[in-house]
């Protein structure tokens, strides 16, 4: 496992919701409107939005991005996290316990999270066939060096294996910003 080349993404603020917050939010029975396919299958950036109110009335539009999940999550920066005034804690994908909630507001009405907020760590999404041939494995961490004229090696890079998944590696905008990868770049595995 080398010098592996792996596409990367970044990935802006955007909010996963429940189907009961999304229901509340945009009202029962209502259905996302595809905006573009992501990268992972099945992913699409929804065409709706809705804000999120930090702990000093500030507020940030959120896209949504669908299916809907389980639970609502929202993804956010640390630039993100520090204008809403919300510590948001760095944390795999899917792992909200005991993080910070906020209030959400739809077109239909508010809603009050009681946790869900989250600054996600960065991780390269891969198959297992895909895992398999350059040697990763579900939940490991390895560096991956990006590059052109800001290239920095970033450490501590989740691996997340899935039948689903294609190989690509997600940061969230700070961190895309240091390595001067607007919306997409490329990579090693190293």
């Amino acid at each position: 496992m080398h010098n592996i080349e792996v596409p990367i993404e970044t990935s802006g603020r955007h909010i996963h919701l429940s189907q009961k917050d999304s229901e509340k939010l945009f009202g029962k029975g209502y259905k996302f409107k595809k905006k573009t396919n992501l990268y992972q299958p099945g992913d699409f950036a929804a065409e709706e939005t809705i804000d999120i109110q930090g702990e000093r009335d500030r507020i940030l539009t959120l896209r949504v991005v669908g299916p809907v999940r389980a639970q609502t999550q929202v993804e956010l920066s640390k630039t993100d996290a520090i204008f809403l005034g919300i510590s948001v804690p760095l944390k795999e994908s899917g792992a909200l316990k005991g993080t910070p909630g906020a209030t959400l507001i739809g077109p239909e009405n508010k809603v009050k999270i009681k946790e869900g907020l989250i600054n996600a760590q960065r991780h390269i999404h891969c198959n297992q066939k895909e895992a398999k041939k350059i040697g990763l494995k579900d939940k490991m961490l390895v560096s991956v060096q990006t590059e052109g004229p800001g290239a920095v090696t970033f450490h501590n890079v989740l691996v997340r294996v899935n039948k689903n998944y294609r190989l690509c590696m997600h940061l969230d905008t700070d961190e895309g910003n240091a390595a001067c990868i607007t919306r997409k770049g490329k990579g090693k595995i190293l």
